[in-house]
């Protein structure tokens, strides 16, 4: 049977948590007195997290399927490839860590209910460590701006999505992208909610510094041309303030001579222009660099194995590449 509700749950390197995850995670769902499935996603965990989901597979093999990847291809690639697997008419993300209680998903379900396709979440007290904080809202700020995409706390994976939604962002074939603001581009009907926000469980977080810059520039060069533009517009502007020193030296060397005290002001000035255009360099490349994975036609991801229950009860490994579309675009 079609469920009324599917949850994805990418798993990278999460054994220490999943048994907790479990143990919550079961319950909650049960007591919503709706049709269910749970699609865990393994992105090629290098622990003991395979085995710990194919037991729980076995333990409820009528509402869990894990789709098993060959490598590591990241959170939102595991996310992706739930959606192609889902067939809920509700779809909800959710992270393994625990640090999004299970027990507020039926707040997004109650608020879908009410006929939004697109149901984010904004964490009521956020207990993460003071820079990752202050970084994530100055980065929403700045996101904002840009892409006009209205998430007040993109750094939060409890969201809720509606069929139509999801089934627009599985026609798209984009290399990176990050999947709630795709999603938010094709609701009709978006709104957010508060939710609770807890201490990891267990393990540590898989974003680091540089993971967290390195999803910004994709999120803001894959939704925007301001960046370009903005820096365009830079270029005019420092090209006519330099056309204006220049005369302005030119005047002041026939009315005054040359002054050797100068030469460091030029330098200082000859630097930020190099910095500025490096910048600039390093910008276009981030453009560049999306049109070279595109046109690679290369695929997002890889699935190795997808356990699941076939209709007439059976466990079923399902090792058809062609037929189950294992390798996904």
């Amino acid at each position: 049977m079609k469920p009324e509700l599917s949850i994805v749950i990418p798993i990278y390197n999460e054994q220490a948590g999943l048994a907790a995850l479990f143990a919550r995670l079961y319950p909650a769902l049960d007591a919503l007195r709706l049709t269910y499935e749970i699609i865990f996603v393994n992105d090629g965990s290098r622990d003991n997290s395979v085995s710990i989901l194919a037991e729980q597979f076995r333990l409820r093999p009528d509402v869990t399927r894990v789709v098993l990847f060959n490598g590591n291809y990241g959170q939102h690639m595991a996310i992706l490839a739930g959606f192609e697997a889902s067939r809920g008419d509700i779809m909800i993300t959710l992270d393994a860590d625990l640090q999004n209680p299970p027990e507020e998903i039926k707040h997004l379900v109650a608020k879908m209910r009410e006929g939004y396709d697109y149901v984010g979440s904004i964490r009521r007290k956020r207990q993460d460590s003071a820079w990752r904080t202050v970084a994530s809202k100055m980065m929403n700020r700045i996101r904002e701006k840009i892409t006009n995409i209205k998430i007040t706390d993109q750094g939060n994976m409890l969201r809720a999505y509606g069929r139509n939604v999801i089934d627009l962002v599985n026609q798209c074939a984009e290399v990176n992208t990050f999947v709630p603001a795709l999603a938010y581009t094709f609701a009709r009907k978006p709104t957010e909610i508060v939710v609770e926000h807890e201490e990891r469980s267990a393990g540590e977080s898989k974003y680091s510094l540089y993971s967290l810059i390195r999803l910004n520039f994709d999120l803001v060069t894959g939704f925007s041309l301001i960046p370009l533009q903005m820096f365009s517009m830079l270029g005019m502007a420092l090209s006519g303030g330099s056309a204006i020193l220049v005369l302005f030296l030119l005047v002041r060397r026939f009315v005054l001579g040359a002054e050797a005290e100068g030469v460091f002001t030029l330098f200082a000035i000859a630097f930020f222009f190099m910095g500025v255009i490096l910048f600039g360099i390093g910008l276009l490349g981030e453009y560049v660099g999306r049109i070279f994975q595109q046109v690679r036609a290369r695929p997002r991801y890889v699935v190795q194995t997808v356990l699941q229950q076939d209709g007439s009860g059976q466990h079923e490994l399902d090792t058809d590449l062609p037929e189950k579309r294992r390798v996904t675009r």
